[in-house]
């Protein structure tokens, strides 16, 4: 739901505090709030980050972190998880906050967890996946407990090239391989 018709900046969205602890997306330049996650969704990020940690250390990990997109106009997106590169968290580690700007390295992989609902089957499998590859951004998976499949999405050439897991197929991670887990491991947590 939009909170307001005036377009922003990524400057006066870095600047914004409306005094609460909600957490707004910048999409084209419009102050968008986000709603909170729902359990199942926060269940299959905690889950991964858990899967992750065995093979990627903690300080690579996040899942409150924002990334600034490319686009037309103004955009920020917050992943359900990410883990950075070496060169990235070194340069997040003195920024004023949690906040990925254009001018940092891409991180190595997103995850998103789709929500119910068309806008957001919208947003994670069009939107965010041309925001994603025009950014740089390596592997981008859409967990998709709606549909009840894991695409993974590898950046070739610019462009994702996907492959699709369901029930109890192994995930293969092209950045990732050491990581063994179903599709439906993923998705019931």
């Amino acid at each position: 739901m939009a909170t307001g018709t005036k377009l922003m900046t990524i400057e006066e969205y870095l600047r914004y505090d409306d005094g609460t602890d909600k957490r707004y997306e910048l999409v084209n330049g419009e102050l968008v709030e986000m709603p909170p996650e729902s359990d199942r969704n926060a269940r299959i990020a905690l889950f991964l980050l858990a899967k992750l940690l065995p093979i990627v250390s903690i300080e690579l990990i996040r899942n409150k972190t924002e990334i600034v997109v490319s686009g037309s106009r103004a955009t920020t997106r917050y992943p359900d998880l990410m883990v950075l590169t070496d060169e990235l968290a070194d340069a997040l580690q003195d920024a004023p906050r949690s906040t990925i700007t254009l001018d940092m390295p891409p991180p190595a992989l997103v995850v998103e967890v789709v929500s119910a609902g068309k806008e957001n089957e919208n947003r994670d499998y069009r939107y965010k996946r041309a925001e994603y590859a025009a950014r740089g951004i390596a592997e981008y998976w859409i967990v998709d407990p709606i549909q009840a499949k894991v695409t993974v999405l590898q950046r070739v050439e610019g462009l994702y090239e996907e492959s699709i897991y369901r029930g109890e197929q192994e995930i293969a991670s092209p950045l990732f391989p050491q990581l063994k887990l179903t599709a439906a491991q993923v998705l019931q947590p």
